[in-house]
């Protein structure tokens, strides 16, 4: 797959100046020059240009009726899930936080940091893997994953600003979820080995702790490169140091067919996995061995009519 320009990225993504609006870039057709020659004059000539018409095509949306039919199935189940994951998971950070607190050493915070920034490198690489797998294979149809996992992928593609609209729960149930079992092992870690023992293994806690964090707030994250009012300086402020994914990085995996930028945590990983031609080489093996076609229900879905 060869990289995008900034002209396909453009014309083939959502509309930065009106993303809410889920518009189509305006296309500019001008109408054929007209020129009338003079038989009595013939050096002499006279064109007129018409104005340009201006065509819009929205072509994603709440207004696209695949984005209705995925939005629909966003059951009362799946919100009482979502509920539970994000409660628990608070819960678990907040008693985490406090007893790495409660363990951190003056001489131990170098490794701390080191540790924690390869949890934060590892945390973008899984969310580029489950990202590509959940939007490349699968489909809504499928028992229990499809419509409560991979829906959301369907939904995003065809509606991308829906993710502002939606609240904190619904948009990190799923993450959430994701981050209890290895914060709660984290825990547990913590109860049965000695004060020595977390002293030697600080820089492995650092490096759990700060992947299931990252983790956890994935989406949300990925909701504010998608939101372009209101967010709070600080987040602006991360997003223009590429701490956390900033908006036209992201923007990148918006390009039609949605092949690329997999990595949505801090997106640090997105142009070195592009370079290696990572996702696309993996996508060839499993389609040879399978005869699978990569991102055949994201297409599915795309060619719904409004």
């Amino acid at each position: 797959m060869t990289a995008k320009s900034d002209k396909e990225i453009l014309e083939n993504s959502m509309y930065e100046d009106d993303p809410n609006g889920n518009s189509a870039p305006t296309a500019l057709h001008p109408q054929e020059d007209r020129q009338t020659t003079s038989n009595e004059a013939s050096t002499a000539s006279t064109r007129t240009t018409t104005a340009a018409a201006v065509v819009t095509s929205p072509r994603w949306g709440p207004q696209n009726k695949g984005a209705q039919e995925l939005a629909s199935l966003y059951s009362p189940g799946k919100r009482a899930q979502e509920i539970i994951c994000v409660y628990t998971c608070i819960g678990l950070m907040i008693i985490n936080l406090a007893l790495i607190a409660k363990h951190m050493r003056l001489e131990r915070i170098s490794v701390a940091f080191i540790s924690a920034l390869c949890g934060i490198i590892t945390a973008d690489f899984a969310s580029g893997l489950v990202h590509w797998a959940a939007d490349t294979w699968g489909s809504v149809d499928l028992p229990i994953i499809g419509r409560n996992f991979l829906r959301p992928f369907r939904e995003h593609h065809l509606d991308p600003t829906s993710i502002t609209r939606h609240d904190f729960v619904e948009t990190n149930g799923d993450n959430f979820m994701v981050g209890i079992p290895i914060l709660g092992y984290l825990a547990h870690y913590f109860y049965i080995k000695t004060p020595y023992e977390i002293q030697q293994n600080f820089g492995w806690i650092a490096y759990v702790f700060l992947c299931s964090i990252f983790v956890a707030m994935t989406n949300q994250i990925h909701k504010w490169s998608h939101t372009y009012w209101g967010l709070p300086r600080w987040v602006l402020l991360l997003q223009n140091c590429h701490i956390i994914l900033p908006r036209k990085h992201h923007r990148i995996h918006h390009v039609a067919p949605h092949e690329t930028y997999f990595c949505i945590t801090t997106g640090w990983l997105n142009w070195p996995l592009e370079q290696l031609r990572f996702w696309s080489r993996f996508e060839c093996i499993i389609e040879r061995f399978t005869g699978l076609k990569p991102r055949d229900d994201d297409l599915k879905w795309a060619k719904k009519l409004t």
